[in-house]
Order: C-alpha cells, then sequence, then structure tokens
C-alpha cells in the first residue's frame, strides 16, 4: 500500500495535490561518498529477460552463474556499499534452483521466457521454502508456510529462480498514520538507489528498489493503493498493477478483498509483460477471478507495437499540471511525445469526480484488513493467530517493533465490526462503483483509449521521526479503487529523481495500456541507470 495522504487526513488517497514543506521533514544522516560506487560496471547491468535467456543459450553464462552474480550484486550494492536493505532475506536453495534449470536445459527441457531468471519477491507472499513470510513484521518471524502462493507456483512451473524476499513497508503500510515508507521492523529501512537519503516509496519499497538497482532482472510486489506503480515511479522501472482478480491473492497476506493485486515490476515493459503472463490464471479459490477465461492473455508481449499510440485517444488528468514545475516540465515532454507519435491528448478531470468518496476507501480497508488478515493468520504457521495477537506482540516487544511509529490503523481496524456492518456496505458501494462509473464515463464521452497523468512526485526525503509527507501529486487511487488496470513507465527525471507516467483503463484492459505504455517507452526512453548519490547535493 502507498503512504496515502487519507492515513493522515481523511481525505481521498493518493490524489491530492496539497504538498507540505520539504523543510519539514528531516533528512537521514549523511553516509560518505565512499559508500557509493566510482564505478558501477555490473556486468548484467540493465540485462533484459531475452538477454538472459541468450547467454544461457549460448552457454556464455549458466543459471548458476546468473544466479550467483546476483547474489554477489546484493552482497556488494544492498548489505554493502550504498546499503540500500532491498532485500529482506536471500533463499538458501537459489543455486540448487539454478542448478536444476540448467540441468533441464541440458537435457533439452526449456520451459519458457522465465527458464533459471532470478526472480526477487515482496516478503507477503507465501513461498514453501526455507524464507520466511513475515509482510516485514517481527510477529511473524517464524511464519514459514507449507504451501505456495498460486502465483509462486506458476512461477516455479515457469522455471523461475526464487532469488529471495524484498523488504517493504511493515504490514503493506497498514500499521500506522505516522509511517515512513520502506521501512518494516524485520527489514529496517530500504532506500532509493538514485539519491540515498530519498525514499523509495512503498509498499513494494524492496522490489522496486531491487530491479531499479539491478540487483534481479525483473521482481514482484503487491498493491492495494499505488504499491507496485510509487515505488515502480520514483525508483525509475516499469509496473503493472492488473485488474483485481487477474493475478491470484491466494497465499498473499491480505489489506483488500476488493483492491489487492500482485504485479509484475522491471526495468522495461518488454520484460513486466512477460513476467504479468506467467502470473495471469484463474485460482478457483479466488472469488474475484474472471469467469470469462478468454479475460486472460496467456502472452501479453504479442501487444508490444512501437506504433501503438497511433490514432489514440488519450485523456490527461488536468490536475496534474497543477504540481510540482518539474514535473510538470516532464508531463509537458511526455505530451509531446505522444502527440509526435500519433496520439491525441484531451484534458480530463477525474479527480473532482472521486472527491465525494473521500473517506469511504479507508472504511473498506479497515474492515477488509480486519477480516482477510484474520483468517489468514488463523491457518499460518506462526504464533500469532489474529490481528489482536499481532497487536499485542507489538505492545510487548515495543522498543524492537515500534521503535519510531505506533499502530494506530490496526487499532481501528479492531475497532470495526465484520463485512455485514452497514458502515462497510455502503462505503464498499461508494467506492467501487462511484469509482468506476467516473472512469467508465469519462473514457466513453471522450472515446478514450486510457487515461494519462504523472504516476506521483518525486521521492520524499526519508523521515523516521515523523513519517512520510504529500510529496504533491499521485494516481493511484482512481484505478485502484476501481479494481482496474494501471501501468506505469519512466517519464524522466529532475535533480537526479525519476518519476513515472501512468496509463489506465478500464477491467482487463492489460493489453491495451501495454501496447501505449511500450510505445511510449521506445520513442522516450527515460529509463537512467542509478548512480546512488548520497544527496541531492552529490
Amino acid at each position: 500500500m502507498h503512504r496515502r495522504n487519507f492515513l493522515k487526513t481523511g481525505s481521498i488517497a493518493g490524489i491530492t495535490l496539497s504538498a507540505l514543506s520539504i523543510n519539514a521533514c528531516t533528512p537521514a544522516p549523511k553516509k560518505s561518498v565512499t559508500d557509493a560506487p566510482a564505478n558501477d560496471n555490473f556486468e548484467l547491468n540493465e540485462v533484459t529477460v531475452a538477454q538472459l535467456q541468450e547467454y544461457m543459450k549460448s552457454g556464455k553464462y549458466s543459471s548458476h552463474a546468473i544466479t550467483q552474480l546476483y547474489l554477489t550484486r546484493i552482497n556488494d550494492i544492498d548489505k554493502n556499499g550504498p546499503k540500500l536493505n532491498a532485500i529482506i532475506e536471500l533463499n538458501p536453495d537459489a543455486l540448487s534452483i539454478a542448478d536444476e534449470m540448467d540441468n533441464e536445459r541440458k537435457s533439452g527441457k526449456i520451459r519458457g521466457a522465465l527458464h533459471g531468471v532470478p526472480v526477487l519477491l515482496k516478503d507477503n507472499i507465501n513461498t514453501k521454502d526455507k524464507i520466511a513470510t513475515t509482510a516485514g513484521s517481527l510477529a511473524l518471524a517464524d511464519n514459514y508456510v507449507g504451501k505456495d502462493a498460486f502465483i509462486i507456483n506458476r512461477l516455479r512451473e515457469a522455471g523461475a529462480v526464487i532469488l529471495g524476499k524484498t523488504n517493504l513497508s511493515e504490514w503493506a503500510n497498514f500499521r500506522s498514520t505516522r509511517s515512513c515508507s520502506g521501512w518494516s521492523s524485520k527489514g529496517g529501512q530500504t532506500k532509493c538507489p538514485y539519491i540515498l537519503d530519498r525514499n523509495p516509496s512503498g509498499s513494494s519499497a524492496g522490489t522496486g528498489s531491487a530491479v531499479s538497482a539491478n540487483l534481479c532482472a525483473i521482481g514482484i510486489g503487491t498493491e492495494t493503493d499505488g504499491s507496485v506503480v510509487s515505488p515502480s515511479s520514483v525508483n525509475g522501472i516499469v509496473g503493472i498493477k492488473p485488474t483485481v482478480g487477474l493475478l491470484s491473492r491466494t497465499g498473499i497476506i491480505p489489506i483488500s478483498k476488493t483492491q489487492d493485486t500482485a504485479g509484475p515490476m522491471a526495468r522495461t515493459v518488454t520484460d513486466a509483460a512477460i513476467l504479468l503472463g506467467i502470473l495471469a490464471g484463474v485460482d478457483p479459490e479466488d472469488a474475484y477471478a474472471p469467469e470469462d477465461k478468454s479475460k486472460i492473455q496467456p502472452d501479453y508481449t504479442k501487444f508490444l507495437d512501437a506504433n501503438g499510440l497511433q490514432g489514440k485517444r488519450l485523456g490527461i488528468e488536468k490536475t496534474a499540471y497543477a504540481g510540482n514545475p518539474d514535473m510538470e516540465a516532464l508531463l509537458q515532454d511526455a505530451v509531446a511525445v505522444l502527440k509526435s507519435k500519433g496520439a491525441t491528448i484531451i484534458d480530463v478531470e477525474l479527480v473532482k469526480e472521486l472527491k465525494p468518496i473521500g473517506t469511504d476507501e479507508f472504511t473498506v480497508l479497515l474492515y477488509e484488513f480486519k477480516d482477510g488478515l484474520n483468517k489468514y493468520l488463523n491457518t499460518a504457521n506462526s504464533k500469532v493467530k489474529s490481528l489482536a495477537d499481532v497487536m499485542a506482540f507489538n505492545k510487548a516487544n515495543a522498543a524492537k517493533a515500534m521503535p519510531f511509529f505506533k499502530q494506530e490503523i490496526m487499532e481501528q481496524a479492531q475497532a470495526k465490526g465484520d463485512l455485514n456492518s452497514k458502515e462497510y456496505l455502503d462505503a464498499a458501494a461508494k467506492t467501487t462503483g462511484i469509482t468506476r462509473k467516473a472512469i467508465d464515463t469519462i473514457m466513453s464521452h471522450n472515446k478514450l483509449d486510457a487515461i494519462i497523468a504523472p504516476t506521483n512526485g518525486f521521492a520524499c526525503t526519508i523521515d523516521l521521526v515523523n513519517g512520510d509527507y504529500d510529496n504533491g501529486f499521485g494516481f493511484s487511487t482512481p484505478a485502484a479503487m476501481a479494481g482496474y488496470p494501471h501501468i506505469t513507465v519512466p517519464m524522466g527525471a529532475a535533480h537526479g529523481l525519476p518519476i513515472g507516467l501512468s496509463f489506465i483503463s478500464t477491467a482487463y484492459k492489460e493489453a491495451d495500456i501495454i501496447k501505449l505504455a511500450y510505445a511510449y517507452e521506445q520513442a522516450s526512453k527515460k529509463r537512467v541507470i542509478p548512480q546512488f548519490k548520497v544527496d541531492l547535493l552529490g
């Protein structure tokens, strides 16, 4: 879940434009300039999935060698050097899995595009191995699960090597109104690889930072509202938040049954599309899985078209022009690129349409978090069996579990009733219904192929004392509340800090927005490799 303004104010999440003074925030302590690599010449920098397959096919590298290179890179960059702290735990069986994939390749068996490719996963996704699934919480440090999540089954079947798990905003940032994104009691604080005192956003902070810093080729995050697209944006990578239900949620520590989804995070649209096709599938245990299997594409790469913007009509959220002037300049440049590739741009105003349902999303999430987490923990291999148990653990271990901020959101959720409560039912109807109607109406009335906007503002400074602050803009909430698809692509950078351009559409239109995003990516080429600067001043 993204660090969102409604957690503090009750205003509509992620799409407010009021920004607090940066001077009010306390930056993280400076590190020595020598912490950053003087010359980052890692041999797998910016490598794509297709290139990794070619390396293994030609014999230049084996899966074992690639996996070892990433393990060494993690040691050099994540644990030492810049100390990104993106990885919460490595898989002790990673090299063994890689060996198995190498043996299969030698015997002529190639499972597909991810055969032998190392992947990092957010640490709220169940894996039946020697890695705990903790949501970043010390309370779940003993949660070694007995069954893979549905999407992990698909990942293993595809021949991927599970390299390890990434750090996250604890409980996907659904613990405190004063939390700092990318911090967890189990994993500590993750950093942005572009400027190390900057926040990598959340809650999929570790995946965003790791993919950007070339600690892996591809990774998996999860999102309730912004947790895939926001860290993808500020870490200069591609992120896809699919239609809710396209990817199974079974075996993922939940916040919301109506908004949760996993999503691919990668450095290119192509790699994100490859991963999306492998993860997507109908799970009979997920009530939100599509009844019509044709809504799921086995291969989203077939929609990659460099001319995909020709003749398209895109609605641009006009309130984005009232944000940070650096963001506005990047947006103007992006619009020029879109027009040059044949797109027509129309001003639209979605934010205004959603203001009447300001606090309803948060209300829905409080109820669904309590319900979903209690169900997950009830069958978990952990001593904590309920939200109440988690809260009690945190209080008993406050010095380690809550050294900077507390658990006000958990307390609010615990005070709620069940999902038959009138308050919940009324809020849920508004959150989903009004948002879908607003998006559908704008798109239909203007004959749009997608709605676009900057994904969010520039990365905040890490502040464990005061927590996150409003960075000026965010566009995750409309697609999140509607359960609609959303993709972000690098749009450029200012002062060394990248942000992304978002494309959203209606249910199961992943193929459409992937086509648009790919065409923009190929025309703009805005992805820049991180430099691990100490702070904004260098």
